[in-house]
């Protein structure tokens, strides 16, 4: 790590203050502004040039940001009411408070693989303190960041908006895409581009000498916080081949924006705002109040970003043992018991999933329901007794033990259905409320987990179900959405009331991990509406899609690792009997470089047909160790909803092996990938799967491959059709 701070510019005459800070993989230097008394600004921030990757022997050059000493944005931007914006526009930038702040202090530490820099700086006209706390795990182009604020003054002060992070001087809207990725249900992990300029448009800035008040913004809204788009978006040059991308890690409301300051582009990552997200908090005198974090990767193209980013989530995560074993996991519903468990359907279903190598076994939706409307009545989570008549559940995930199995279960911990006991014996202020009224959507009201007695409801449930049943596994559903929030006692905005409800969930499943700390937990929210950055940290596992079309499935699967690591995404595998062999060696092979989630009527499966399953299963055992460490690329670019060919690739460190899933649904019989980290070495590639071992007539081709030096020729003569293929270089 390098910390220096000097009151020297580098130029005659250059009196700002200077802090450089970072570690081998990250620079970054900050600098009062020209003629400023404190008014701290990040100057640069860049790969060091000793770190910098080349491919196909050129040099990749710098992922930095670099200006002139005005172009450069205020370390926080920050709204508070009764103090104005300081710009008439749709963007938080440029704020009157936020131009106030001066330098005060700076600390700096490195601890546990990280080094930290925290930046106090301080408005003397109303008392108000910000601490921009800048993280960075040692050896990644990563910066985190997050600002606490803290009222040293003698007046309360409702706070509209804060920044979490903020970049400027980036080069030109001209030569700049900008990426984002469309998430809805059914349909996740969305990417597409367009030039910068499209929205921010040019306005002849040097004759108006006025910058542009265009921004392009995105924000994510409700208690869906990846609904609509995921909480990304990145920037590349369009004849270069740097790239920033960047994730805002909130669990609720979140906005981003771009526009152009002196020439340049610049980044505000935000959490929450009042105009946006009705989210505003009062600080009282001595009060704090911390953002959610903003995290930039750096990169020498977009994939090298995004394999930092997936390296940083590794770092930030909670510790769990799962993330090393990737355990396969069966779940009973997708297109096989659709919500609908008996004792009398899971048990030949529990002996063929064992049959087929699956370590864990998931009973999904509909196991506490006596009444075939459980939609509105939910909330206690107790076994039906009309599913399992002979001795309850518990001779079900007996049976689940015995065939070598950890069993899992099914919960949406956060809702009471209207028609549920528990919606009387709660207390009102246990539920979200508004206005006094407690809160109703699609027949359910929703637990607000700041309370007491939410908390404690929840904690009897699980403990009994994990604790007294023996449950190794939950998979965790949350099915309405909430928006803008709730407003509990001592909340001003319901916005905020979301989000601090969000936050209490998280440290709820914190809790409830370090009781029970070989317990797995899948987050699930219809699939991928609730895969932020936020919750990814505390969980194991990440549902990415509801997807029940095999075909729809693969651009899903081949996006699903800018979302989420390798390891912890669960992907649907669902061969059914009806099925033929094509189909089913398609959607099986689609799931194996990320976790796979077997489902499907394997009890009513031919010999054969169950053959190819644990053949698909036993080859995911022999690559999931590498997994665990892979970072992802894409050979193509990352996927389009329709296309016909889709390739996703994983890298392992060390640099020898590496992994292609493959797949194709139209087009051309052959194609070709070019595999540039491994260009110009002598490369073998072998396809994994599917084997030829199961098949009836081990003579039709499945497809094949031939390297040509600096990439991969691929033949597939049927659709749909997938490969899994290792290339294992020679250095």
């Amino acid at each position: 790590m390098t910390v220096t701070s000097d009151a020297a510019g580098t130029a005659p005459g250059d009196t700002r203050q200077r802090i450089t800070w970072g570690h081998q993989a990250l620079e970054a230097e900050f600098a009062t502004g020209p003629g400023s008394d404190g008014d701290l600004r990040l100057v640069r921030l860049a790969i060091p040039r000793s770190q910098l990757r080349t491919s196909g022997g050129t040099s990749t050059g710098d992922p930095a940001s670099e200006s002139g000493p005005d172009a450069p944005l205020h370390l926080v931007e920050l709204t508070v009411l009764g103090h104005g914006s300081g710009w008439s526009g749709p963007r938080f930038t440029g704020t009157a408070l936020g131009s106030r702040l001066r330098y005060r202090a700076h600390t700096t530490e490195a601890r546990d693989g990280w080094t930290y820099l925290t930046v106090e700086l301080h408005d003397s006209g109303t008392g108000l303190t910000a601490f921009v706390e800048l993280s960075s795990p040692t050896g990644l182009p990563v910066l985190r960041s997050r600002v606490r604020l803290r009222n040293e003054g003698p007046q309360a002060l409702v706070v509209q908006s804060v920044s979490s992070l903020l970049l400027g001087a980036l080069p030109s809207p001209d030569v700049l895409d900008v990426h984002r990725a469309r998430n809805d249900w059914l349909a996740e992990c969305r990417w597409y581009a367009e030039p910068l300029r499209d929205t921010v448009v040019d306005i002849s800035v040097d004759a108006h000498q006025h910058d542009s008040r265009a921004a392009l913004t995105l924000a994510g809204r409700g208690s869906w916080p990846t609904d609509g788009h995921l909480p990304m978006g990145a920037l590349t040059e369009r004849d270069g081949d740097r790239a920033w991308l960047w994730q805002v890690e909130s669990p609720a409301g979140w906005r981003w924006d771009l526009g152009e300051r002196r020439h340049g582009t610049y980044l505000a990552l935000n959490g929450p705002t009042d105009a946006e997200h009705q989210a505003r908090v009062r600080l009282q005198p001595g009060a704090e109040f911390s953002t959610v974090p903003g995290v930039l990767a750096l990169g020498s193209g977009l994939d090298d970003a995004f394999g930092a980013l997936t390296s940083y989530r590794r770092a930030v995560r909670r510790p769990h043992p799962d993330h090393a074993a990737l355990p396969v996991v069966f779940n009973d519903y997708m297109n096989t018991l659709m919500g609908d468990p008996t004792t009398e359907k899971l048990l030949p279903l529990i002996d063929a999933a064992a049959e087929a190598g699956a370590e864990y076994f998931c009973i999904d939706a509909g196991w506490y329901d006596d009444t075939q409307s459980w939609w509105d009545s939910v909330g206690e989570w107790l076994p039906s007794s009309r599913r399992f008549p002979d001795g309850g559940l518990r001779p079900v995930l007996d049976r689940i033990r015995e065939r070598g199995m950890v069993p899992g279960l099914w919960l949406e911990p956060e809702v009471v259905g209207v028609r549920s006991p528990v919606a009387s014996a709660l207390p009102r202020e246990a539920f979200f409320q508004r206005d006094g009224v407690r809160l109703s959507e699609q027949g359910r009201h929703q637990l607000d987990l700041r309370h007491p007695a939410a908390r404690a409801h929840l904690d009897e449930a699980v403990d009994r179900i994990v604790g007294d049943w023996g449950v190794g596994y939950l998979k965790l559903d949350y099915n309405i959405v909430v928006d803008p929030g709730t407003c509990a006692p001592g909340d001003i905005s319901p916005g905020a009331g979301l989000l601090g409800h969000a936050q209490a969930y998280l440290d709820w499943l914190c809790e409830v991990l370090d009781r029970h700390p070989g317990l797995v937990i899948e987050n699930c929210a219809s699939g991928g509406m609730r895969m932020d950055g936020a919750t990814l940290a505390v969980t194991q596992l990440q549902s990415t899609s509801d997807q029940q079309d095999p075909l729809r499935c693969p651009p899903i699967a081949a996006a699903a690792p800018t979302a989420v690591p390798p390891e912890q995404g669960a992907v649907w595998a669902y061969p059914q009997p009806e099925f033929d062999d094509d189909l089913n060696t398609f959607t099986l092979g689609g799931a194996l470089l990320g976790r796979i989630h077997l489902s499907g009527h394997l009890d009513r499966m031919s010999e054969h047909q169950l053959a190819l399953v644990r053949d698909a299963v036993a080859v995911y055992k022999t690559v999931r160790g590498d997994l665990a460490e892979a970072v992802p690329f894409w050979p193509l670019g990352l996927p389009g909803w329709t296309d016909g060919w889709l390739a996703l690739g994983m890298r392992v460190p060390g640099g020898r092996t590496s992994y292609l899933s493959v797949w194709r649904r139209g087009g051309e019989s052959e194609i070709r990938l070019p595999v540039g980290h491994l260009a110009g070495r002598q490369v073998s590639a072998e396809i994994l799967h599917p084997s030829p071992s199961p098949s009836p007539s081990p003579s039709r081709t499945v497809g094949s491959t031939e390297w040509d030096g600096d990439g991969l020729r691929v033949s597939l003569p049927r659709t749909p059709g997938v490969l899994l293929i290792r290339l294992t270089s020679d250095a």
